[in-house]
């Protein structure tokens, strides 16, 4: 009783028990039933069936293309969304609320309108296509597009996440920082930056973890090319449309098992940036 007594903390509002039996219920109904239902799927095909279809080169390749565009669409959002939320949060000027609006566009646009409205601008007889390929360089059909794909549905994660923290940062901190010598540099470096670390792995990781499993707006720009441009996503509709549905779990299951392997390493690097410097404890 006194174990119990110490996990169940005294709370102004009543309903522990059944707030918690709830949310454990819809976690494992939502989340933990359909995820394992995909893995006992997976493992249908015996361990060496599973590892053959996971190590097809084909499987690899359309790993390699969305986890790697995924990564540098979502590096790149952090940087301009970042500078985004900061000319939005620190500067008044006109049109100002339009665009802070505009950012949340890839939350209200379907995904294969987005698809399709950057491979018009960006194939080879696009509106910006056609001025960069008698230079010999291709952004549609290649994984170029998909990273610019994923970095127009991923870019409101990080400038969403970011702004809320600069919003309620302090001037007068900077403004000490400035006062006691300190460069400007040295204000980003030292002053804002840690406390805007949480936010930015955040932001990173929200970015990165939509990108991975982007469909819609990727496809269309994509060309789908096997072994060039064939994202992970897609070559699972394949094996589905190929009844062979073991087949598309294993590749799911081992998109799964990466993409929290990652966020989970970078949710460590959040929570040791966090005791390090002060913030959300």
């Amino acid at each position: 009783m006194k174990g119990f007594g110490r996990f169940r903390q005294p709370s102004v509002i009543p309903g522990f028990g059944l707030t918690l039996g709830f949310t454990i219920t819809y976690f494992s109904l939502i989340i933990l039933v359909p995820i394992t239902a995909l893995v006992l799927r997976s493992t249908g095909l015996g361990w060496n069936g599973f590892w053959a279809a996971a190590l097809d080169p084909r499987v690899l390749a359309s790993l390699r293309t969305s986890f790697l565009t995924a990564l540098i669409a979502a590096g790149i959002n952090v940087v301009f969304g970042t500078l985004i939320a900061w000319v939005l949060v620190r500067y008044r000027f006109p049109g100002r609320r339009i665009f802070d609006a505009m950012v949340d566009l890839p939350f209200a646009l379907p995904t294969a309108v987005a698809g399709i409205a950057l491979t018009a601008i960006y194939a080879p007889n696009g509106f910006v296509g056609q001025w960069v390929a008698p230079l010999g360089l291709r952004i549609a059909y290649t994984p170029i597009g998909i990273t610019i794909a994923m970095i127009f549905i991923g870019l409101p994660f990080v400038v969403r996440t970011i702004q809320p923290i600069l919003e309620e940062a302090s001037k007068e901190v900077e403004e000490a920082s400035a006062t006691l010598g300190a460069s400007r540099l040295q204000t980003i470096s030292r002053v804002l930056l840690p406390s805007l670390t949480p936010a930015i792995l955040t932001g990173f990781a929200l970015a990165f973890a939509r990108a991975v499993g982007e469909y819609g707006s990727v496809i269309f720009i994509a060309g789908n090319i096997p072994f060039v441009s064939e994202i992970a996503p897609l070559l699972i509709v394949i094996r589905l449309e190929e009844f062979n549905y073991a087949g598309a779990a294993v590749i799911a299951t081992v998109m799964l098992a990466i993409s929290f392997l990652m966020l989970f390493v970078i949710n460590l690097i959040q929570a040791w940036s966090r005791r390090r410097y002060g913030y959300g404890s």
